[in-house]
C-alpha cells in the first residue's frame, strides 16, 4: 500500500497491512508534526506532493529495499494538506523475518522517502513561513 491523503493515517491499517503471519518482526516509523522548528513555535504545516509521480518513486524505494532486505510486507502513508503540532504527517511499516532486516528496511524506507519523494513541505510559524528543503544540507556536529 502506498497512500497519499489529506485525510488522517490510519496507524493500525498501515501496520496489518505491512504484516505477515512468516514475519518475526514489523517495524513501524510514525513521523509526527513537532510544536518547534528552528527555535520557532510551529503553528502548523503544509505539504504539497505531486501524487503520481510521490508513488512511483515510493514505488522505486520499495523496489530497491526488497533488493536489500527480505521484505514479507510494508506499507507507506504520508498526509498532504494542513497539518497541526501533534498529527502525523507519515507512517512506513515493514515485515520481515528478524528485527535486525526491519528496522534497517524501515529506516532505509523512511530516508529515501524524504530526500527522494516529491513532497513539499511548509512550516507556518508565528512570526511568517518558509518552505523546508526535501534535502537538508548536513552541517557538521560536534
Amino acid at each position: 500500500m502506498i497512500k497519499i491523503t489529506e485525510n488522517p493515517i490510519d496507524i493500525l491499517k498501515v501496520v496489518e497491512t505491512a504484516s505477515s503471519l512468516n514475519a518475526g518482526a514489523v517495524n513501524v516509523f510514525i513521523g509526527n508534526v513537532r510544536n518547534t522548528a528552528n527555535n520557532k513555535k510551529v503553528v502548523w504545516l503544509e505539504y504539497e506532493a505531486y501524487e503520481a509521480m510521490a508513488v512511483a518513486e515510493t514505488r522505486k524505494i520499495i523496489d530497491a529495499a526488497a533488493q536489500k532486505w527480505p521484505l514479507l510486507g510494508w506499507a507507506v502513508a504520508h498526509r498532504v494538506g494542513t497539518l497541526k503540532p501533534g498529527e502525523t504527517a507519515v507512517v512506513v511499516a515493514v515485515s520481515t523475518r528478524h528485527r535486525k532486516e526491519s528496522f534497517e528496511a524501515c529506516q532505509f524506507i523512511i530516508d529515501q522517502l524524504k530526500t527522494n519523494v516529491p513532497i513539499f513541505k511548509k512550516e507556518v510559524f508565528e512570526d511568517g513561513a518558509e518552505w523546508i528543503s526535501a534535502k537538508p544540507e548536513k552541517t557538521a556536529t560536534h
